[in-house]
């Protein structure tokens, strides 16, 4: 029972923690799937795009081959790529991820699927590299996940740059606050696993959804996207996995060095990268020289 409840903890940031609460209380529900039209219908229409990263109106959809590459790849391959999310009213909400984790399969202590275990709750981490992972924490909160190729394998998603719909994540995520509460900042929109989840309307019924196929959410990239540079992606330990011996220590959180939306920033871990830089990348390192996908 012990290890269950600790486990419910995993990838949730201390930032998000939900006040007032047991750690590891069991969900008291089941979330479904329902319209948030209500909440985004009547709001106006946000075209304001990413300062650090170019919209193009041909952007390439990523097929079944992108997600089929080790873990700790994909999880880096991620960054700089834009999760689109089509609502009820066809109106489609755009971020660009900038922050991730990568948890391995039966050798990782930290990830749900320690030892090879399956449950009904973990079976999507099993599928096919792409297959959307989404589970409950505290009964009130989600976390959204892709499979990868090995065992029990997946990525989470973290953090995203909002790119469009703004306005309309904004209202998803005050239907979830405390009323009178400040209007959040752009940057504050989805900056945590659970607060994009909310802000992209992502639901538990996602859960063993196709990321390649699904027609609700998708993952894109630009025609000419050029891929995010390893000297500007920084390796971290992960958030939430103290308890978890050596594991709690191994880097396999990736972020953005420099980016606003990043969830919790670890300056030793940018200290220890020093000062180099790709010499013609952007300012958050869209290198031209290093593709990964």
């Amino acid at each position: 029972t012990t290890r269950k409840r600790k486990k419910s903890l995993l990838l949730l940031p201390h930032s998000e923690s939900p006040g007032g609460q047991t750690d590891g209380e069991a969900p008291k529900r089941s979330v479904q799937c329902q319209s948030s039209e209500s909440v985004h219908k009547s709001l106006s229409k946000d075209e304001s795009f990413s300062p650090y990263f170019s919209m193009r109106d041909d952007a390439v959809r990523l097929t079944h081959s992108f997600f089929d590459q080790p873990c700790v790849h994909l999880a880096k391959a991620f960054l700089g790529k834009v999760l689109v999310r089509k609502l009820a009213d066809d109106k489609e909400l755009r971020g660009r991820i900038v922050e991730t984790e990568a948890y391995l399969g039966g050798e990782d202590k930290a990830s749900h699927s320690a030892g090879g275990k399956r449950t009904e709750r973990n079976t999507a981490m099993f599928m096919e590299p792409g297959t959307i992972y989404v589970y409950p924490i505290y009964g009130m909160y989600l976390c959204m996940n892709v499979s990868s190729r090995g065992e029990g394998a997946a990525v989470l998603l973290r953090s995203l740059e909002p790119l469009s719909g703004q306005d309309v994540m904004r209202g998803l995520r005050a239907a979830k606050r405390k009323e009178g509460a400040k209007t959040l900042k752009d940057k504050e929109l989805c900056n945590g696993p659970s607060k994009l989840c909310q802000a992209l309307d992502i639901q538990r019924c996602f859960d063993r959804r196709d990321l390649a196929t699904d027609t609700d959410v998708w993952l894109e990239r630009e025609p000419e996207d050029d891929s995010v540079c390893d000297r500007e992606v920084v390796s971290a330990p992960r958030i939430g996995v103290e308890s978890h011996g050596e594991w709690a220590m191994k880097p396999l959180r990736f972020y953005l060095r420099g980016h606003p939306c990043v969830s919790v920033l670890n300056r030793d871990a940018e200290r220890q990268m020093g000062s180099q830089s790709c010499t013609d990348s952007s300012v958050l390192g869209l290198c031209k020289t290093e593709r990964t996908v």
